[in-house]
């Protein structure tokens, strides 16, 4: 069982920067493969970053390549993402999950068995 808790999250006017966490129980963390969703009002959730167990295998969407960098620190059991040149369509409730395989770059939503309750993030204009 993992149990993961998000942060961060906040209002930040376009251009500007945020960084999430997400802080993961258990002992098993580096086995996991860790991915950030999002879900904007009134549309489904769609991938934004995975990142492998061990750090080596990174993929994004490419609505935030080149903005957003996903990173991971195994001893803390905690992922983050760094989040620049936010724009408005940026916002939404960010989640991340966990997958114990990285399977399909860590696109697919089916392949994550436990998720966080999401943290809230607005990008002003």
């Amino acid at each position: 069982q993992v149990q993961l808790v998000e942060s961060g999250g906040g209002l930040v006017q376009a251009g500007g920067s945020l960084r999430l966490s997400c802080a993961a129980s258990g002992r098993t963390f580096s086995t996991y493969t860790m991915g950030w969703f999002r879900q904007a009002p009134g549309k489904e959730r769609e991938f934004v970053a995975a990142i492998s167990g061990s750090g080596r295998r990174i993929a994004y969407a490419d609505s935030v390549k080149g903005r957003f960098t996903i990173s991971r620190d195994n001893a803390k059991n905690t992922v983050y993402l760094q989040m620049n040149n936010l724009k408005p369509e940026d916002t939404a409730v960010y989640y991340c999950g966990a997958s114990p395989s990285y399977v399909s770059g860590g696109v697919e939503e089916r392949w994550y068995h436990y998720w966080g309750q999401g943290t809230q993030v607005i990008v002003s204009s």
